[in-house]
């Protein structure tokens, strides 16, 4: 384990894995990010019910295993490139992040500590036990509240980029587990991809990315619900794969 990274369960060649950059709230104590403490409960910080769908699909067996980013997308964003403004950002949904005003050195310091070995973690779990498909989870906000009039009625999106070979069967399988599924919503998979540019589509591997609306997985009974979906999705989605 590692402060940049979390992983449940064992990685198996054939097998599904789950990737899940913005499981966690944690900011070390050495990190000031200059901000309102209240808000790293906010999405800003976190998926928020990510972490527990992550474990309860690995307690299942319907994914292998899940690595989890091990700090607050506010300490460092790992699903943005290593040099975009976003990685480090210094404001999210009209809020100030003060802390992440860092010059160069300051910066390739963070980069090195959470950014690199998280990375380096998925690249290496892969090389190792290549995987049939990758499994990437987030969750999204109903409402953003720097613009709160732009509705967001999706309880579940499903995202890609370049490779969409298993998107329309996870499509297909979420919206007959009676779910409004959006297909590149709340945003496009074309735009904001890295993590699954870098390790999926970068090494020829099957993936799908869900983002689960955070108001359906913000207590226990929502995150059961959500894993059990998923659970069959994989199942269906599976099938789609050619050896």
């Amino acid at each position: 384990m590692s402060e940049a990274w979390r992983q449940i369960g064992e990685a198996r060649a054939g097998g599904t894995l789950l990737i899940a950059d913005h499981a966690s709230a944690y900011v070390p104590g050495d990190v000031d990010l200059g901000i309102d403490l209240a808000l790293l409960t906010n999405h800003i910080a976190i998926d928020i019910g990510v972490a527990e769908v992550a474990a309860l699909l690995v307690e299942s067996g319907a994914v292998d295993a899940a690595i989890l980013g091990g700090v607050s997308r506010l300490v460092v964003d790992c699903n943005r490139e290593d040099d975009a403004p976003g990685a480090l950002p210094i404001a999210s949904d009209g809020h100030a992040v003060p802390g992440n005003a860092l010059g160069d050195a300051g910066r390739e310091a963070r980069l090195a500590r959470f950014f690199r070995p998280y990375h380096a973690h998925i690249a290496a779990t892969i090389a190792a036990q290549r995987p049939a498909m990758i499994l990437s989870l987030h969750s999204f906000t109903p409402s953003l509240e720097s613009h709160p009039d732009q509705a967001r009625p999706w309880h579940v999106g499903v995202l890609y980029n370049e490779d969409d070979r298993l998107a329309g069967a996870a499509i297909a399988a979420l919206e007959a587990e009676g779910m409004t599924v959006g297909d590149q919503q709340p945003y496009s998979g074309k735009l904001l991809n890295a993590t699954m540019n870098r390790h999926a589509e970068g090494n020829g591997i099957p993936y799908v990315g869900i983002e689960m609306r955070q108001d359906l997985v913000g207590d226990a009974a929502g995150q059961a619900l959500f894993a059990e979906r998923l659970g069959r999705m994989c199942k269906n989605v599976a099938l789609n794969i050619t050896p």
